[in-house]
């Protein structure tokens, strides 16, 4: 199978090595995203609800930009910096995902990119 790069100026560049996201058939794969404003590239200061929410809208343009949304993702992986963070971090997350939430590992990790609070990946099915 072929796969396609995807990238969308509506959501933060890579900054190493790696694409936005990719797709592979059906399949998009996203890489994790942090809350990076992408017009600027600088870090959205704030908590957690305020990294979460900016994580949350890039992961959503990359989506959009692959002909997909939040209701066809099958499975997000969530890295939080504090497991203190998971239910603020749950609000924000159920904002965009509701009662049609997708799979999903939460774990708590020594140190994300950037010293970031939270990254977010995501996989979701085009019909």
């Amino acid at each position: 199978m072929q796969k396609q790069v995807i990238n969308t100026p509506a959501a933060p560049a890579a900054i190493g090595p790696y694409v936005q996201a990719t797709r592979v058939g059906d399949l998009i794969f996203t890489s994790g995203q942090i809350p990076l404003i992408p017009e600027t590239m600088t870090l959205v200061e704030g908590d957690i609800r305020a990294q979460a929410e900016q994580v949350m809208k890039n992961l959503l343009a990359i989506l959009v930009a692959a002909g997909a949304s939040a209701d066809t993702v099958i499975k997000t992986t969530c890295f939080l910096k504090d497991m203190n963070d998971f239910g603020p971090f749950n609000e924000v997350y159920a904002q965009y995902f509701g009662e049609a939430a997708p799979a999903r590992s939460c774990v708590e990790v020594a140190r994300l990119p950037k010293d970031v609070l939270v990254e977010v990946e995501a996989i979701a099915h085009l019909a």
